[in-house]
């Protein structure tokens, strides 16, 4: 089993080393990470202090000129990009944990259970995700964890659809009914057999819930609900820039625009790549 799975593995890796639009997505994601959490390492700016004297400059007065505050727009963007990835990355664990325990459980148990769990996820599909979002993020406040947790805990519904279907086809395998016939409990099932043979839908998901949650997070900066002063995100940068991309300040907004775009289509361009590995195996399998 264990050999088994290890040489799916290998196939899919070496199927996604062959897809050039997966390893683009990998490069720009590298250069991201790079620029975001090392770039402010080898570039100091101050993005504490306010400097009213130096507001709205163009490039020229540092790379990309200053925003309204007088703070340097390159290591805005830098620090921006900081907190969107790390609650991407947060919100995108979380809901995945959350959806891959649900989904398993349902799967794996059916019958009215499987039908009153999956009746859940189908009532909260049904509601307006952002609003409930807006809701919750100013009742408990706008910080790096809080917003992890809140689109985390909004976000796990189709990660646990995803994870049932994948149970629901694993559950009368011959490895699973030998091992409910050797005695194995059904918590075993999940976590040693059923979990790790839909790892693959698990991972492939899991690129695009950050891409999602990323998106998420520049929705709630966008309606000031973002992370708070001085911390920033780029949805809240759009937001403060966008009043002024009519006076021409183009610095303020095609940046941080540029960014978020690069950022949400690399992980898109990793999931697509890793749902074809993965496809590729099935097939060869």
């Amino acid at each position: 089993m264990a050999v088994e799975i290890q040489t799916g593995w290998k196939l899919t890796l070496r199927e996604f080393a062959r897809n050039k639009l997966a390893l683009l997505g990998v490069g720009i994601l590298v250069f991201f990470v790079l620029f975001c959490f090392v770039g402010p390492f080898v570039y100091h700016t101050n993005q504490v202090a306010t400097n009213l004297l130096n507001t709205d400059q163009p490039p020229g007065n540092g790379p990309l000129g200053t925003d309204s505050n007088g703070f340097d727009v390159l290591g805005r963007l830098m620090l921006g990009g900081q907190t969107s990835l790390e609650i991407g990355l947060l919100a995108a664990v979380i809901a995945t944990v959350i959806g891959t325990l649900w989904g398993a459980v349902a799967g794996l148990l059916g019958g009215l259970v499987d039908a009153a769990m999956m009746r859940v996820v189908d009532i909260l599909l049904s509601l307006p995700f952002l609003l409930v979002v807006l809701i919750v993020a100013h009742r408990y406040g706008s910080n790096v964890w809080n917003l992890s947790l809140i689109l985390g805990v909004f976000s796990w519904l189709v990660p646990a659809r995803l994870v049932r279907g994948e149970v629901l086809t694993l559950r009368v395998r011959d490895f699973v009914s030998a091992a409910r016939v050797m005695g194995g409990s059904r918590t075993r099932l999940i976590f040693r057999h059923l979990i790790p043979n839909a790892m693959g839908t698990v991972i492939v998901n899991i690129t695009f819930q950050i891409a999602d949650a990323i998106l998420a997070l520049a929705a709630l900066g966008f309606l000031n609900f973002g992370v708070h002063y001085p911390h920033t995100d780029w949805g809240s940068q759009i937001a403060d820039a966008a009043d002024n991309l009519s006076n021409g300040y183009w610095w303020l907004v095609f940046p941080v625009g540029i960014a978020l775009v690069l950022v949400v289509m690399a992980f898109n361009l990793i999931g697509d790549g890793l749902r074809d590995a993965v496809d590729v195996r099935l097939r060869k399998r």
